[in-house]
C-alpha cells in the first residue's frame, strides 16, 4: 500500500485510503445508486488497480482519479461514472480559472500599463497603473471568472473564450447592474429634488445649481450602471436655471437701482418671466439699464455654470474613484432664449477649455441638427449649428445626431424633446420599442446589455482566406451566423432573466428616485422585470471589412461587390434582430460594436487558430463595426456613401467617421462640407477626427508635427507633448492608456480628403492596396 501521495500544488501528504472512499460516496449518494459501503468496495478495487499499474512509489492525485473514473466506467453505476466526470472536469475548470486570475492578478500588480499589459488598458478612461484603477480591475477580473463558471450557461462561456463572441461587461454580470440610461434631469427637478443616497438635493433654483446637480445626477447614475450617461435633452433641461437666475437678477438689479437712483419703480417682478421675454419687460416698463444689467449678469452665470459642469465631469469620480463618469450630453434644438443661452455658452466654454486650456475629455458633446431648427441659415439655431462646428474643428466635440435621418425623423414631433433622437456618445441609441408607452421615446431608457459576433473569423472559415476553397461557402457562413445570433439571443435572454429579477433597492437612484422609464411605479421591494422591458437587447458585430476580404479577397472600400455582400450580410442580422424582438417580444437590435477593449482580442485569438492571413490577420485590430478600414485611402465623401446605409441596419447603435489632416479650424468650409454631407446621406450619427497636440509647458493648443513645439519652440523631452485622439466615441488624452490593438488602428489611420479628388500619393496607395489584397488571394 502507497504511503504518501502527490497534490496539484506539488506537496507530498500521507496517502488516506478513507478520502477515495468519501469521494466515491459523494458520487453516489448524489446519483442514489449505493452508499458507502459500496463506496468501500469500490476504492478497494482502485487501491488494487493503482499499487498493479501506477510504477511511482508516490502516485499523484490525478493518476488516483483517473483510476476511480476506470473503476465506476466498468462496474454497473454508469450514471454515478458520469456524475464523478462531470464533477472533475468542473473542479479542473474551476482550478484552472483560479490559476489564470492568479496570473492576472499578478499582471494587475506588477506590470505597467503603459507597456506590458492590454489587462490594464482595456478601458482607457481608467488609469490603470492608479491604486484604484488597479482596485477596479482586480474586482473586475475576479467577477468575469465568477460569472464565467457560475453564472453563465456554460456554451455562452465557451463560445466568449473561443472568441465566437464577446460577452461586454461580463465583470458586471453578477452585479446586475444595465448599461445606460437617457437621463432627463427635469422630471428629478420637478418633484422637490432627489436623494443620492447622502442626502436629499432640493429642486435647484439657480442656472449654477441646475448645472451643478447635472453633474452629480450623471455620477450618482453612473455609480449603479456599467456603462455610459447620458442627458438627452441638456438645453430643455438647464434653461428653467437660466430664467430662475434671470429672475433674481431683475429683482437685484432693480433694488439697486431704486436705492441709488434716487428714483422708485415700483414693479412686480412675474414668477414667470423668462430671460429674453422682451414684450413682458416693455410691459413692465422695466428701465432699460436694469434689464441689461440683468442680461449680462445672466449670461456670465450661464457662461460659468457651463464652465463649472465641464469642470466637474472632467474632475469628479465615480466607481470608487477609479475613473471620471463617462458622461454625454444632447442639445442645440431648444430655441427658446434661455435654451439658446445654455448651448452658446455650453459651446463657449467647450471652446475656452480647462484650467490649463486643456481640450475636455468629458462630457461627450452632442449637436442635434434639424431642418427647420438648425441645419439653414434662416432657422432659429443656424447660428449655434455654425459655432458648434468651429469650436469641434478645434475641440473635436461637439459631435452630430442628425434627426433628419428617415429612422429618426419618423418619430420627432415639434417641440417634444422626447422624441428627439439621443445618443449615449460612444454610439448607443435606444429609440423604437415593442412596447407603444415607450416607442420613439428616448428619456429615461437605455440599452440593458451587448453581445458582439466575431464575422471575421466566419469569413475565415467559410471564405477564400485559407485558400482551401476557389469561392466562397455563403450557405455556411450565413448557417453558422444564424446559429451564433441564436446563441447571442439566448445569452442575452439568461442575463436578462437575472437583470429583471434584481430589485429597486439594489438600485436607489437609477430606479428609487424615477430615472428609469416607468420606474417611479415601483417599490424598494419590487423586481425590475416591468421596467427593464423598455430598454434594449443588443447584438453586436465587429470587423465586416476583414469578413468581406476573408470571403471574397476585397473589402467594401475596394470593390461594388463587397459593397453588395457587405449590405446583405448586415441586413440578414438586421432583419434576425427583429425577428428575435417579434418573437420574444423584447427590444432585440443589431449594434455596430464601439470596439475598445474588443479590438484586438478576437485578433489575437484568430491569428493562433489560422496563422497570420494578409488583409484580415495581419494587423493588431479587426475594423470597427461596418466601416471602411481606416488604413484604406478613400474620400471623406465617398466613406459616407458607403457607411450611411449601415446606419439604417444598425438601431441600437451606430457610428461614422471622417480624419481631417492638418487644422481644420483654418479650414471650416471644408469641415461643415463633412457635415453637411453627412447629413444629407443619411447618417445617423458623425464626428470629425483630426489631431489636437497640446504642449503642457507653454500651453500651446494646436497640431504639433514632430517634436518641437511650434509656439515655444521647445523639443520634447522628459515633459512629452499631450496627442488627444478619439478611440472609439470618445476622447483620450493619453495614448498610453490605449491597448495594443487601438494605438496600431490610430497609428494606421490616413486622412480623407474632402474634396472627392486624391493626391498623387493617396492614389499610389489605393492602388497598392489593391494590389495587395489581389496578390494575397492570388487574384490577377
Amino acid at each position: 500500500m502507497f504511503k504518501k501521495i502527490v497534490k496539484r500544488d506539488g506537496k507530498i501528504v500521507d496517502f488516506n485510503l478513507d478520502k477515495i472512499t468519501d469521494a466515491i460516496a459523494k458520487a453516489g449518494a448524489a446519483t442514489e445508486e449505493f452508499k458507502h459501503d459500496r463506496a468501500a468496495q469500490l476504492s478497494e478495487k482502485v487501491l488494487k488497480l493503482a499499487e498493479e499499474t501506477v510504477k511511482e512509489r508516490t502516485p499523484t492525485v490525478e493518476q488516483i482519479q483517473d483510476l476511480v473514473e476506470k473503476v465506476l466506467m466498468d462496474s454497473s453505476f454508469k450514471r454515478t461514472a458520469k456524475a464523478y466526470i462531470t464533477y472533475r472536469q468542473d473542479r479542473n475548470k474551476t482550478r484552472n480559472a483560479k490559476s489564470n486570475l492568479m496570473g492576472i492578478y499578478k499582471t494587475i500588480a506588477i506590470a505597467d500599463a503603459s507597456e506590458d499589459s492590454d489587462v490594464k488598458r482595456s478601458n482607457a478612461n481608467v488609469d490603470g497603473n492608479s491604486a484604484m484603477g488597479k482596485m477596479l480591475q482586480f474586482g473586475a477580473e475576479g467577477s468575469k471568472v465568477f460569472a464565467k463558471t457560475v453564472l453563465v450557461d456554460p456554451r455562452f462561456a465557451a463560445a466568449h473564450d473561443n472568441g465566437d463572441i464577446h460577452i461586454h461587461d461580463l465583470d458586471f454580470y453578477a452585479t446586475g447592474t444595465l448599461t445606460c440610461c437617457q437621463t432627463d434631469p427635469l422630471k428629478l427637478f420637478a418633484n422637490g429634488g432627489f436623494n443620492t443616497g447622502h442626502g436629499h438635493l432640493r429642486t435647484p433654483n439657480s442656472i449654477a445649481s441646475y448645472a451643478a446637480l447635472a453633474a452629480i445626477i450623471l455620477q450618482a447614475n453612473q455609480n449603479e450602471q456599467h456603462g455610459g450617461q447620458s442627458i438627452p435633452n441638456f438645453d430643455y433641461a438647464m434653461a428653467p436655471g437660466v430664467n430662475k437666475s434671470f429672475k433674481k437678477a431683475l429683482r437685484n438689479n432693480l433694488e439697486k437701482y431704486n436705492k441709488y437712483s434716487g428714483k422708485k419703480v415700483d414693479v412686480k417682478i412675474p414668477d414667470d418671466i423668462a430671460y429674453g421675454d422682451t414684450e413682458t419687460l416693455k410691459k413692465l416698463k422695466i428701465p432699460e439699464t436694469v434689464i441689461e444689467t440683468s442680461n449680462e449678469d445672466v449670461e456670465k452665470q450661464t457662461f460659468q455654470a457651463m464652465e463649472g459642469f465641464i469642470h466637474n465631469l472632467n474632475t469628479m469620480h465615480s466607481r470608487a474613484g477609479a475613473q471620471v463618469p463617462f458622461t454625454s450630453i444632447n442639445f442645440g434644438t431648444d430655441t427658446t432664449p434661455a435654451g439658446r443661452l445654455v448651448t452658446k455658452n455650453l459651446l463657449e466654454a467647450t471652446d475656452k477649455g480647462l484650467g490649463h486650456g486643456e481640450t475636455p475629455i468629458f462630457p461627450i458633446s452632442i449637436f442635434k441638427v434639424k431642418e427647420g431648427v438648425s441645419y439653414n441659415p434662416e432657422d432659429p439655431n443656424y447660428d449655434l449649428f455654425k459655432r458648434s462646428m468651429e469650436v469641434s474643428s478645434k475641440r473635436l466635440f461637439p459631435n452630430f445626431t442628425f434627426i433628419d435621418a428617415p429612422f429618426n425623423l419618423k418619430y420627432y414631433k415639434k417641440g417634444d424633446y422626447n422624441t428627439e433622437i439621443a445618443t449615449m456618445g460612444c454610439r448607443t441609441r435606444v429609440f423604437s420599442s415593442v412596447f407603444p408607452e415607450s416607442d420613439g421615446i428616448v428619456t429615461g431608457r437605455g440599452n440593458n446589455s451587448f453581445t458582439t459576433i466575431n464575422l471575421v473569423r466566419l469569413g475565415i472559415k467559410h471564405g477564400i482566406a485559407l485558400k482551401e476553397r476557389k469561392e466562397a461557402d455563403w450557405t455556411g457562413f450565413y448557417k453558422e451566423l444564424d446559429d451564433l445570433m441564436d446563441l447571442c439571443r439566448d445569452q442575452l435572454l439568461e442575463r436578462y432573466e437575472f437583470q429583471a429579477n434584481q430589485h429597486v433597492r439594489n438600485f436607489p437612484f437609477l430606479m428609487g428616485e424615477g430615472n428609469w422609464f416607468g420606474s417611479e411605479k415601483l417599490k424598494p421591494n419590487d423586481t425590475l422585470r416591468e421596467v427593464i422591458k423598455h430598454g434594449s437587447l443588443s447584438i453586436g458585430f465587429i470587423g465586416l471589412a476583414e469578413a468581406l476580404v476573408a470571403m471574397i479577397g476585397k473589402h467594401h472600400g475596394e470593390s461594388e461587390e463587397a459593397r453588395e455582400l457587405g449590405l446583405d450580410i448586415i441586413t440578414h442580422m438586421s432583419k434576425r434582430c427583429d425577428e428575435y424582438a417579434k418573437k420574444n417580444h423584447l427590444n432585440f437590435g443589431l449594434i455596430g460594436t464601439p470596439a475598445e477593449g474588443l479590438s484586438g482580442r478576437f485578433t489575437k485569438i484568430d491569428r493562433k487558430e489560422f496563422g497570420t492571413i494578409k488583409g484580415v490577420t495581419d494587423r493588431d485590430y479587426y475594423t470597427n463595426s461596418f466601416h471602411v478600414p481606416v488604413y484604406y485611402p478613400i474620400s471623406a465623401f465617398e466613406k459616407i456613401e458607403i457607411e450611411a446605409p449601415y446606419h439604417a441596419l444598425c438601431p441600437a447603435g451606430h457610428i461614422s467617421y471622417i480624419e481631417l489632416d492638418g487644422d481644420p479650424s483654418q479650414n471650416i468650409d471644408a469641415f461643415e462640407a463633412v457635415i453637411r454631407k453627412m447629413h444629407d446621406s443619411g447618417i445617423g450619427y458623425g464626428s470629425v477626427n483630426h489631431p489636437v497636440d497640446r504642449d503642457p509647458v507653454c500651453g500651446f493648443s494646436g497640431i504639433i508635427a514632430d517634436t518641437r513645439c511650434p509656439s515655444c519652440g521647445r523639443v520634447e523631452d522628459e515633459v512629452p507633448f499631450e496627442r488627444l485622439r478619439r478611440i472609439t466615441g470618445y476622447l483620450v488624452g493619453s495614448l498610453e492608456r490605449w491597448n495594443d490593438g487601438k494605438k496600431a488602428e490610430e497609428h494606421d489611420r490616413v486622412k480623407h480628403n474632402v474634396s472627392g479628388t486624391y493626391t498623387k500619393a493617396q492614389k499610389a496607395a489605393r492602388e497598392c492596396a489593391k494590389a495587395n489584397s489581389a496578390a494575397a488571394f492570388g487574384k490577377e
